[in-house]
């Protein structure tokens, strides 16, 4: 068979001129593409005309690009052409000049605030699509690109953006703080803290965090012994005696430098400035008020801090009862210092509702094991007493209601002066507490009583009566998720009240009552959530709501 004799030139098939058209329309988009790129650089970097047969291929209002011509010919067309390109030219130039012009500086930080760049443009212009049309109808170039994307100036503290909290001055970090908690996320639940205990959880669950990320607490090592740096850790009001101890040990919170402190601390002991300076049967808290006064006077004349704002972002913790007599003779004192006091009476001018803090007046009978005694009630079915008393009868609130219900004749509430031998015998006053479903808290001398932890402790709701009281944590905590208020001229009505109070309610009450017990406990090393923190937290929340907010 013969061979087949092939051609030595290949023949060109359709697949070989499809390849080959591909191959043009590439080249061809490739130059096209640089000339849009020179062109542009061109327009905005004011460089020297470009030849009239690129512009001709960019711009239609040009004659087309001169192709098979002569250099003669291209030389006489080009002169030809020099006042059109000119002319073109100068209406870009002018084009760019209107959008200079338009774009005012203001328009450039438009994003960091939040609106589009298009929003404050002159009032003959509404939109940034008119703008766009009038530069179309121009034949300028598009103004798209430029004014869909100005140039950002970005936020300085941005929550965008890790910040380095140990760089920022301390007013500035607290700003930042307060912008954070303004736009806290929004949380409803939590796996460790119950939501119903909480105002707002959100709020609280943003300010908690950045505190224990952010502050820093200088301590005057000024002050002798024993007023100053002696923690009491037993007793009534050893709330101040603790929260001294885990202040001066915490290895978090406290400042060494106090140029990178927010808060300043007096660490005075308003019980030992009583057993120091008191002269007993005297009724005379003068020379207590004149120490602090003189102490106060000492450390702004000391350090620099105090008089940078006039001591409000210094604070004291006192429990006693005279805690907030002995501020009244120094102004700055009384009227600036976040005061953390247990004696919280907003009727009287010295503690101020949202500035200064209720502090938890609570009972440690073990100092080396403060949560020792601490224990639940019985179940609902085991609790046969409707409310229970005992205790002091002084003050304006507690003779009255031992005369309204001191001999309840259906043994409902039961009030005592102190618990009788033959009753403690068989239920002491721990037992009682335990036995009861609520536990009457009521004023004495004065508003606050360790009563109120007491029933938190042993799970028996606690009922306060105690008008002009600032419950601790109130700007929080809802204490009507586990407590009940009564006014001081309803005591007739307590039992009424109480009674009114249906079943499933009081179960939801004493859920909430379990779930907040944890806030309102002293540990050796403070636990979140703690008692230490809390105090500390509230502290700090009225720091930031005292700092005005800067947009």
């Amino acid at each position: 068979m013969p061979a087949i004799l092939r051609p030595a030139v290949s023949i060109p098939t359709a697949r070989h001129l499809r390849r080959g058209s591909s191959v043009s329309a590439r080249r061809w988009r490739i130059i096209l593409t640089a000339a849009l790129i020179a062109t542009t650089l061109a327009t905005f970097l004011k460089l020297s005309p470009l030849p009239v047969s690129i512009v001709s291929v960019l711009n239609p209002s040009f004659p087309s690009a001169f192709t098979n011509s002569t250099p003669e010919s291209v030389s006489s067309s080009m002169a030809s052409r020099i006042p059109a390109l000119n002319r073109f030219i100068t209406e870009e130039r002018q084009n760019d000049q209107k959008l200079s012009a338009l774009i005012r500086p203001e328009m450039i930080t438009m994003e960091s605030k939040g609106t589009n760049a298009g929003d404050n443009l002159p009032n003959s212009i509404n939109s940034k699509a008119e703008v766009s049309e009038m530069f179309s109808s121009e034949g300028g170039l598009p103004t798209s690109t430029i004014l869909e994307k100005p140039r950002k100036q970005v936020k300085p503290y941005s929550s965008s953006r890790k910040v380095p909290f140990w760089a920022l001055p301390p007013h500035e970090a607290m700003l930042y703080a307060k912008r954070e908690i303004e736009h806290a996320p929004i949380v409803n639940d939590d796996l460790e803290i119950y939501a119903p205990d909480f105002l707002n959880l959100s709020v609280f669950k943003r300010s908690y965090e950045l505190m224990d990320r952010i502050l820093q607490v200088y301590i005057y090592p000024d002050g002798s012994r024993p007023i100053f740096h002696t923690p009491e850790l037993q007793g009534i009001y050893a709330s101040e005696g603790w929260f001294m101890k885990l202040m001066e040990e915490s290895q978090r919170f406290v400042a060494k430098d106090p140029k990178k402190a927010h808060l300043f601390y007096l660490p005075y002991s308003s019980r030992q400035l009583r057993d120091v300076l008191y002269s007993p049967g005297s009724h005379n808290i003068r020379p207590l008020s004149i120490f602090l006064r003189d102490y106060v006077n000492n450390i702004s004349s000391k350090y620099p801090f105090w008089n940078r704002t006039r001591g409000s972002d210094h604070f004291l913790v006192a429990c006693h009862d005279w805690g907030p007599y002995s501020t009244t003779l120094h102004v700055e004192l009384r009227k600036n210092t976040i005061k953390a006091l247990c004696n919280a009476d907003s009727s009287e001018g010295i503690f101020v509702r949202g500035r200064d803090v209720s502090l938890p007046e609570t009972t440690i009978k073990v100092p080396k094991t403060p949560l020792k005694y601490v224990g639940g009630g019985k179940r609902v079915s085991q609790r046969p007493i409707l409310a229970f008393y005992a205790g002091l009868m002084h003050g304006r609130v507690r003779p009255k209601l031992e005369k309204l219900w001191g001999n309840d004749t259906e043994g409902d509430i039961r009030v005592f002066r102190r618990l009788p031998n033959r009753v403690s015998r068989n239920m002491s006053y721990v037992e009682h507490m335990k036995s009861s479903r609520f536990c009457i808290c009521p004023m004495g001398y004065e508003v606050n009583s360790p009563r109120i932890v007491e029933a938190i402790y042993y799970e028996c709701v606690p009922v306060i009566i105690a008008d002009n009281f600032v419950l601790p944590f109130e700007d929080v905590l809802n204490w009507n998720a586990f407590s009940v208020v009564v006014a001081e001229e309803d005591i007739a009505e307590l039992k009424s009240i109480l009674l009114a109070i249906p079943l499933r309610k009081y179960l939801r009450m004493l859920e909430s009552l379990k779930r907040v017990q944890k806030h309102f406990l002293w540990h050796a090393r403070p636990e979140k959530y703690d008692l230490f923190h809390m105090i500390l937290h509230s502290i700090w929340f009225s720091r930031l709501n005292q700092i005005q907010s800067t947009q």
